[in-house]
Order: structure tokens, then sequence, then C-alpha cells
């Protein structure tokens, strides 16, 4: 019997619990709820209104910054010196206001931001014209107009023509430095098609009267064709007979030696017999 006791294992008791010495039962237990509490980082929170009221700096800071900015744009990127090149039918002030027109018209930033990568086209009797930012204070404007050989009239308007006779522009009023062109037949005028004339091999006549004229900075009012076609040009009062489209190039060439005799007199100059030699020609006052 007494074996058989010693033999028996005691039954554990689960609700026994060890304490170290001078630790009370109470201590350990806020000891780990303190652990927990440390795991555990608390959140910052803001309360609504601090959340609006730091919306509203941040918005106010980064309005500062933008007005910031759009006042220094503004007054350091003001156009004061402003070049224009090309130009004959239209005035520097005219092309000015043309590319400049408009807010903000006058910076230099905005418009290299406007004209960036492009020209200004859809403007009569202009190509296009390029805008160059030279500095933050001054632009360039370089015109490209169409070329144009001459223009007639024609149901009160001015109706200008190129090199190849096609129809440019029409307009009510008059380009300087373009000469008016008589004694062409034609019914009717369609913008950007030939005129209609019975010999369309003039405009290269007239071409190149234009340009030699241009080319000794002499600028006829008309260019007249008779009915034989035989040219005449008239500067003023003064009439200068060309003839039939031969040794055009020398004529002119000599006439910007006799032109200045001329001026302001009415009569008619006789250059239709050319010769290396002919130093007078005759000229018939009115």
């Amino acid at each position: 019997m007494s074996g058989e006791k010693t033999g028996k294992k005691k039954k554990r008791n689960t609700n026994l619990r060890l304490v170290k010495s001078g630790e009370t039962v109470q201590e350990k237990k806020k000891g780990k709820r303190g652990r927990r509490r440390e795991k555990r980082p608390e959140k910052l929170r803001f309360s609504k209104a601090k959340r609006i009221g730091i919306l509203a700096a941040v918005f106010s800071c980064l309005l500062l910054i933008l007005a910031g900015g759009f006042f220094y744009v503004i007054h350091n990127y003001r156009v004061t010196t402003v070049r224009v090149d090309g130009n004959v039918h239209y005035t520097n002030e005219e092309i000015m206001e043309m590319v400049m027109g408009g807010r903000f018209g006058d910076n230099s930033l905005f418009l290299s931001l406007k004209y960036r990568d492009k020209g200004i086209e859809g403007v009569p009797f202009v190509e296009t014209m390029d805008v160059d930012i030279e500095a933050k204070d001054t632009i360039r404007i370089t015109v490209y107009e169409k070329a144009l050989a001459g223009y007639v009239r024609y149901l009160g308007r001015y109706v200008y023509f190129d090199k190849d006779g096609i129809v440019v522009e029409t307009s009510e009023e008059e380009t300087a430095g373009i000469p008016q062109v008589t004694g062409l037949t034609f019914d009717h005028v369609i913008l950007h098609e030939p005129l209609p004339v019975d010999k369309p091999e003039l405009f290269d006549e007239i071409l190149n009267i234009t340009q030699q004229l241009a080319k000794y900075e002499l600028s006829a009012d008309r260019i007249y064709f008779d009915n034989a076609y035989q040219v005449t040009l008239y500067f003023g009062d003064a009439r200068v007979t060309l003839g039939e489209n031969k040794d055009i190039d020398e004529k002119i060439m000599k006439l910007q030696y006799i032109l200045p005799d001329l001026l302001g007199k009415s009569g008619t100059l006789d250059m239709r017999e050319y010769s290396e030699d002919t130093k007078t020609y005759s000229f018939e006052q009115d």
C-alpha cells in the first residue's frame, strides 16, 4: 500500500502564481498594462478648426508666392524697345498694334510664349511676321510682305498682283511704293487667281520694270501700256516713253541720271530709241 501511494503524482494547481520577492501581484499587473501602452504610440490629432486654419495658412502662402511672381514678371519684363523691319505697307505703329495688342501685349515673357515657334499670318499684304525676344525689355518684329509687282484700279478698289499676275490683295487704300499699271484690259477680278489679261507675259515685264526702278531708287507713279504694249512711265507730270520691251534695263539705268532734271516739269521724255552712244534724249514740254 505504501508503495502505491509513493508512485502517484500530485496534480498542479492551475491558479497558483509565482510572485517574486518584493513584488506584489497588483504591481505585476500594472507593469504588464504599462508595457502594452508603450507598444501603441499615441496619434497626433487636431481639431477640425485647427485643420482648417492650417490649410488656410498654406493656401495664403501659395497665393502670396504666386502674386509676388506675377508682379515680378509684370514689372521686370515690360517691353520698352521695339524694332520693326521689312514693313512697307504698314507703319511701325500699325505693326506694333497687331503684334502687341491686347492684355499683357507689352510683356516680353508673354509674347515669347504667345509667338513661340510660330509667326503671325492672315494679315493683308503680309506673308508672315516673326517676333523675336532680344532681351527682357526689347523685341524685334520682322515683317515679310507679299511680293507685289503693281496694282490696277477695279470697281473703286486697288487690286494688287504679284510677279505672276496673281491677285494677292484688294484694298480701298493705296500702298506707297507700288506703281499703278494702266492700259491692261480685263473684265473680272478673283482673289488668288491671275488677272485675265490678253497678254499674260506682260507681268514678267512689269516685275522687271519695278525691280529696276527699285534698284536705282526710282519711284514711278504709273506704268502705262498702250495698244501696242509699249511702255510709258509717269513721274508726277513728267512722262518717260520707254517703248517696246527692249533694253529696258539700260534705259532705266540712264534714267536715274536724267530724272532729277524732270521733277516738277510737265512733258514727255522720249527714250524709245536707245544706244550705248546716246547721251541726250529729247524732252517735249507741255
